[in-house]
């Protein structure tokens, strides 16, 4: 077979549009603020709103951490932690629009007098007839923290409680992980549903926010084209990867206690699934696409049986070599236990059992120290029912494929059969690809710019609701109860820089199919 032929799709050269929507007065506070999350994220992609004119002028910002410093101190530790950056992010004088709104408020999160500092601040900010102004809470802290800091900002009067009569409005972000079980979602939402309504909180998922992870709502619906062939009479099955070349870095200490199903397949890797598999809403509106949403988690079939053990794979990764230089082993990483259990990697077969994908598999992968950074959709069709030209003998017909690639060069492509030029019919394939540098331009904005700005207008539909992580915990809680009383696995079972496990190979090769290379 010939190399396949690349082929480029010329998309007309249009500028990204700020689309311009209105965000009263409002003060964000971050609980949690002395976090790298604040200084990589957050505040960058304020500024980058900002830069864009699409922040009011007179939004403020209420950093909350352990740290004693003055609101200056606070400033001055912020404008290092972007001086480096690029772009808006790093312009000094986008920054000098947002320092003097930039505040701090110090104490430990356990002490009811922190809360009624944060209140106190914000009164003060406010001013007289500030009543309106709108009140946002991001909670970049651990999750067992969420249900003392929502209780504590509620008792203090920082955040009104669901039942009182109050002109401004309030919400929540909170950052996953959304519980650790089943059990400890029920209890967090009741907890956070105890004080705030369903309608104030923002489960944030940052992939959601990714261009790419929109566009594929826009690709299906908007297209008619390609929404007749996405059901099982069409497709052959889904891949779905998130391949990480890192190992765990500074995080071993949270990744000890998750592992890789509750750090990206409970959020991440379903919320893509659901996405793929989700019927069209009727409307373009927070609970109608999330309706879809909670339907998809809800048709995945559960596992039972010898079910964890043919379509569930685990993997933990050895020393090996990334980018032509040797790395430790998972084990041999700081604050890593010698005979750690905790899996890197998973390879898991979903099946949904609903009308438009009966007998498709969906298959999930995620894993540290792969060979490289990406995360991608892939939609692979069946072969043609009747092939009627000859191909030589040792040659198979490649299959159509779809791919959406969220990361980390957002595009998508298709790859088709085309007759190569000449006597006789020869075939070889051809992919024609969509990039959205090529097409918009290289843009250094976050997903986070996204999300935090829905959030200020209040259009949910990105975020997770309660249901759906609720259901995610119901499809992945068997899964870790089977890997917790099965210790049969021997770990390490791969070594750094390889795709995860053989066992990997040979669950998708059931299915008369192989992993793709992102």
């Amino acid at each position: 077979m010939t190399d396949p032929i690349t082929l480029t799709m010329r998309v007309p050269r249009v500028a990204p549009a700020a689309e311009p929507r209105h965000i009263g007065a409002c003060t964000l506070v971050i609980l949690g603020a002395g976090g790298d999350l604040t200084r990589r994220k957050l505040i960058p992609s304020l500024l980058h709103l900002l830069a864009d004119g699409l922040l009011p002028d007179d939004l403020s910002l209420i950093g909350v951490g352990r740290e004693r410093m003055t609101d200056q101190g606070f400033r001055d530790d912020l404008r290092s932690a972007v001086a480096g950056l690029s772009g808006p992010a790093g312009d000094g004088a986008i920054w000098e629009r947002l320092a003097p709104r930039l505040y701090h408020v110090a104490g430990d999160l356990g002490a009811a007098s922190t809360y009624e500092a944060i209140n106190e601040r914000l009164v003060a900010i406010e001013g007289q007839g500030g009543t309106e102004r709108g009140r946002l809470f991001y909670l970049a802290i651990p999750p067992s923290v969420y249900p003392q800091a929502v209780e504590g900002l509620a008792k203090s009067g920082a955040l009104p409680r669901r039942d009182a009569r109050d002109a401004r409005w309030a919400r929540v972000i909170i950052e996953k992980p959304f519980g650790r079980s089943l059990d400890t979602a029920q209890a967090l939402n009741k907890v956070v549903r105890a004080v705030v309504g369903e309608h104030q909180i923002y489960r944030i998922d940052h992939y959601l926010g990714k261009e790419t992870v929109q566009n594929l709502l826009v690709f299906r619906f908007a297209n008619s084209i390609f929404e007749p062939v996405w059901s099982r009479h069409h497709v052959h099955h889904v891949q779905i990867t998130a391949a990480e070349c890192l190992g765990v870095e500074h995080r071993a200490g949270y990744y000890e206690e998750a592992g890789v199903v509750r750090d990206m397949f409970q959020n991440h890797l379903l919320s893509l699934l659901c996405l793929t598999a989700m019927e069209p809403p009727s409307t373009f509106a927070a609970d109608a696409v999330r309706d879809e949403k909670v339907k998809v988690l809800n048709a995945i079939r559960p596992m039972q049986g010898d079910d964890f053990s043919k379509f569930a794979v685990r993997g933990q990764y050895g020393a090996g070599t990334i980018d032509g230089g040797p790395v430790a082993g998972y084990r041999e990483e700081e604050r890593v236990a010698a005979d750690s259990r905790t899996p890197t990697y998973a390879a898991i077969r979903f099946m949904i059992d609903n009308w438009r994908w009966q007998g498709v598999p969906f298959f999930l992968r995620s894993g540290k120290r792969l060979p490289r950074r990406a995360t991608e959709i892939a939609i692979q069709f069946r072969q043609p029912p009747h092939l009627m030209f000859p191909l030589p003998k040792g040659e198979t017909l490649a299959p159509n494929v779809i791919v959406i690639r969220v990361q980390p060069d957002e595009g998508l492509s298709l790859c088709f059969e085309i007759k190569i030029p000449g006597v006789g019919v020869r075939m070889t394939s051809a992919r024609m690809e969509f990039g959205y540098d090529e097409a918009f331009g290289a843009t250094d904005h976050d997903a986070y710019e996204t999300l935090l700005l829905d959030c200020m207008v209040g259009d949910q539909t990105l975020f997770l609701r309660s249901d759906a992580t609720e259901a995610a915990w119901r499809v992945v809680d068997p899964i870790l109860g089977a890997w917790d009383a099965d210790g049969a696995v021997t770990f390490p079972n791969y070594a750094a820089g390889a795709w995860g496990p053989a066992a990997a190979d040979q669950l998708i090769a059931r299915a008369g199919a192989a992993w793709r290379t992102p």
